[in-house]
């Protein structure tokens, strides 16, 4: 009798052990759908999220800057995130859009900051790239380069890589904004690095796309366009896909930089915008032609396309089945993914040039009318607030049954 007890005794351990490891990985699963805490949501630039999104365009917030809002907003652990031309870092609760807190810069902030570790990093006019206290807003570092910086930062491996106006790509040490590497081009960096299997991805105005070591800078190859190279890389499938001024959308081998297709996207340098991958497909815009491409990314055949009323300069958001795109007709879109249906649009006072964050059924994005919006709809608490809920309902009922197993066992060997 008392093996068999022990058996059970030891069966409801592994339970309990298989419990919490469940519990863990739908949580991590959770924390990855649920934050949007850099450029186009992950280091690679995919522009995905298998989180939810909006499905209707109601107001929930507006806050109001002093100037017009370029920045794409991020988003992680409650709080949005974003830069004003008004030279402001902004940190604003995601459910209510109150101000949390600002920070005050010497330039106009145009990039997307990078949340991780509770730090926040975001680049400015006067040439400095900062690093915050997530909570508190305050200063831990920053870094002077030789021009302004515009190209949005992204974070991996404990290295805060992005780009200057004065030619180069950084890399830095997250922690403490020490110094690791440079990378010298012919032309502004104002592209956002990609980051994938140990290698940075960014463009430059010297028409170029390059591909360099992650952790020494060294140069793995280049590909020449014939035009500028604004667009921010995107990594998926095994390829590197961006836009050139030379109104085409690239596709290149990401191991050896070697051209997969190229498709014409727009004119007059229209291809500024940053693509998003998702399920095989590649979306871009054209700042000009007024167009949303979607792309057959093993091809880059065009499986449809959907006519704004401005140019598309926005990255756009692949939320399931949605994407979610801005335009310079003062609007954000929310069209079917897959056959490029009109959804709903959100009408704003100004050009937009924010790249939508879409985190919990709610996208945020910034306007040229000085504001940020919440649109979508908002549930009453987010997965991750009642998780910790019933993690610890679980624990309470496991330690019952094995505090009951125990008396159990004690009276029979008595």
């Amino acid at each position: 009798m008392f093996r068999i007890i022990m058996k059970k005794f030891y069966g409801i351990i592994i339970l309990f052990i298989l419990c919490l490891s469940a519990i863990s990985f739908f949580g991590v699963i959770n924390a990855q759908t649920s934050s949007w805490p850099m450029f186009h949501g992950d280091t690679s630039h995919t522009g995905y999220s298998s989180g939810s999104g909006p499905s209707t365009n109601q107001t929930l917030w507006v806050f109001q800057t002093n100037k017009a809002v370029w920045s794409a907003p991020a988003v992680a652990n409650g709080v949005v995130y974003f830069g004003s031309l008004d030279k402001t870092v902004y940190a604003v609760n995601a459910k209510t859009g109150k101000q949390i807190w600002s920070y005050p810069t010497g330039g106009q902030i145009f990039p997307s900051p990078a949340v991780a570790d509770n730090i926040v990093y975001i680049g400015s006019d006067d040439q400095n790239l900062y690093a915050l206290n997530a909570q508190s807003g305050s200063l831990l570092w920053d870094y002077k380069t030789g021009n302004v910086v515009q190209s949005s930062p992204v974070v991996s491996g404990g290295i805060v890589y992005f780009g200057s106006s004065d030619n180069r790509l950084y890399a830095l040490n997250a922690t403490s904004g020490g110094f690791i590497w440079s990378f010298l081009t012919g032309g502004n960096v104002i592209s956002s690095p990609a980051v994938a299997s140990g290698t940075v991805y960014f463009g430059s105005y010297d028409h170029k796309v390059y591909a360099v070591d992650a952790q020494t800078g060294a140069e793995k190859w280049n590909f020449t366009t014939e035009g500028v190279v604004e667009s921010s890389p995107v990594i998926g499938d095994g390829n590197v896909y961006f836009g050139s001024f030379d109104n085409q959308t690239y596709a290149l081998n990401a191991d050896n930089g070697a051209l997969v297709w190229k498709a014409t996207t727009g004119y007059e340098q229209c291809v500024q915008d940053s693509p998003a991958y998702a399920n095989g497909i590649v979306y871009t815009g054209g700042a000009f032609d007024n167009n949303v491409y979607a792309l057959d990314a093993a091809t880059g055949a065009t499986k449809w396309n959907y006519t704004t009323g401005g140019g598309v300069y926005t990255a756009p958001a692949i939320i399931n089945n949605v994407e979610y795109v801005g335009s310079l007709d003062n609007k954000t879109y929310a069209l079917n993914a897959q056959t490029g249906d009109f959804i709903w649009s959100y009408q704003t006072g100004g050009n937009i040039y924010s790249s939508p964050a879409v985190v919990n059924g709610v996208a945020y994005f910034g306007s040229y009318d000085g504001n940020v919006y919440a649109v979508g709809q908002q549930t009453s608490s987010s997965n991750t607030e009642s998780f910790p809920i019933a993690y610890y309902a679980i624990i309470i009922i496991v330690l019952i049954i094995i505090i009951a197993i125990a008396v159990l066992i004690f009276k029979k060997r008595k």
